[in-house]
């Protein structure tokens, strides 16, 4: 167990480095020909209540498909995390408006406050698609993400409570799709790896 922890650690600190060498050109180009890829895709096509990350700097940026899942008159949920857990929910965003006013969290992403009340995905009829964040990705579905276990948890809480669970969608930068990489139980697989090669 711990030799598979070590592994993944030193695969993040690389992978890390490996994505913050990436030009912000570059990063803007993949993430154009990826979100492409998702707008164009049947199980986003029919998505009716979808998760969206809202993208850190290192990751596949999520703006236009968004904008796009909103203007679509999609359920739109976004993730709210509790930095002193592992406790992640999906809570409601009804407008860019919305969006634009939300609070940065530490991670410089934006975040609904914890104690602000607001509707939750699993207790308003679930979600049919999650898209998903990580470090690391094969193609084959295997992902590893940043360490705190927040999507593995959710995406098992949402096998648990709904009778179809949602299907997942990652989203990767080229650097980030590998051969293989350490996994351990908790792992949960992801349906469909979309990379900008």
């Amino acid at each position: 167990m711990n030799a598979i922890k070590t592994a993944k650690g030193l695969l993040r600190q690389e992978l890390k480095a490996k994505l913050n060498g990436l030009s912000n050109e570059e990063k803007a180009r993949q993430s154009q020909v990826v979100q492409k890829k998702v707008l164009h895709h049947d199980l986003y096509r029919k998505s009716q209540r979808l998760s969206i990350f809202l993208s850190m700097h290192d990751e596949i940026n999520t703006d236009l498909i968004l904008r796009d899942a909103l203007d679509a008159g999609k359920a739109v949920y976004i993730p709210r995390y509790d930095s002193k857990s592992t406790y992640m929910d999906m809570v409601r965003l009804k407008s860019w408006e919305e969006y634009d006013a939300l609070p940065m969290t530490k991670w410089n992403i934006k975040q609904p406050p914890l104690d602000q009340d607001r509707e939750q995905a699993l207790a308003s009829g679930g979600l049919d698609l999650i898209l998903v964040p990580g470090l690391a990705f094969t193609k084959a579905g295997h992902r590893m993400g940043r360490g705190r276990g927040y999507y593995d948890t959710y995406l098992a809480k949402c096998r648990d409570v709904q009778e179809h669970p949602p299907s997942t969608i990652a989203l990767a930068f080229i650097e980030q799709v590998l051969p293989e990489i350490p996994i351990e139980e908790t792992d949960v697989p992801i349906d469909i790896i979309l990379s900008a090669e």
